[in-house]
């Protein structure tokens, strides 16, 4: 009864804030709300979907790792593996902020792919050690730089709505990550660790296809002001 008034309580101050409370100080009355015109604002819309569905699939499979290693007689490899995927993350972020301006685009892509590819992988290969290793590997070189891929083009996008294009990214990622808890124990209950390779496999292959269609706004191949190969970038020209 304490968590139901407790959330009752909750929708009705998200409510009053939405319908009273203004998105920043001096914003004139009957203003229509900074977020709504911020999704209408070409590209961010694209940006938030994937950021929505990616971080769903990938918590999905992170936040149960431990108990799909152990379905898959590695419980005790659990250390190891997350000691790969971290190692194979931070190589992602290198790569990532050393070639974001030029190749946000296929930065992004192929970071969705090779997650795929990896859940793929595990799917049909997790009785194989050394497979899933490589698969923790593609795993964690794909996703490593999604954050800062997707915080970069959703302010791209966003221009002057920037600030609160990256508010709502922040919000979505969050209510992604208690989702991709939530899904991931209805699917453990109802399909077992089994079923979580397949889940984030499904769920990425519309992420692919949106950061594709969005090559215009929102994945565009080079950063708007980003410099050429042979053009040196220089800070507020």
């Amino acid at each position: 009864a304490a968590f139901l008034s407790m959330t009752a309580l909750t929708v009705v101050l998200f409510v009053w804030i939405l319908a009273v409370v203004p998105d920043f100080p001096g914003q004139p009355r009957g203003e229509r709300p900074k977020l709504l015109r911020t999704v209408r604002v070409p590209g961010v819309t694209p940006v938030l979907f994937v950021t929505l569905v990616f971080v769903l699939a990938h918590t999905i499979l992170y936040a149960y790792i431990a108990t799909f290693l152990d379905d898959i007689g590695m419980g005790g490899s659990t250390g190891l593996v997350l000691l790969v995927f971290g190692g194979a993350s931070l190589l992602s972020i290198w790569i990532v902020g050393a070639q974001i301006n030029r190749r946000l685009r296929l930065l992004t892509v192929g970071g969705a792919v090779l997650v795929a590819v990896a859940a793929a992988l595990l799917a049909v290969q997790s009785d194989n050690t050394a497979l899933v290793y490589v698969s923790v590997v593609l795993w964690g070189l794909g996703w490593g730089g999604v954050p800062t891929l997707l915080q970069t083009a959703v302010g791209d996008a966003g221009g002057e709505h920037a600030d609160a294009a990256q508010a709502m990214l922040v919000t979505l990622w969050n209510a992604a990550m208690a989702g991709g808890g939530i899904v991931g124990g209805v699917l453990l209950d109802a399909l077992g660790s089994e079923s979580f390779p397949w889940t984030v496999g499904l769920l990425l292959l519309p992420v692919i296809a949106v950061i594709l269609y969005a090559r215009h706004a929102g994945f565009p191949a080079r950063r708007p002001g980003a410099a050429t190969p042979h053009e040196p970038f220089v800070a507020g020209a």
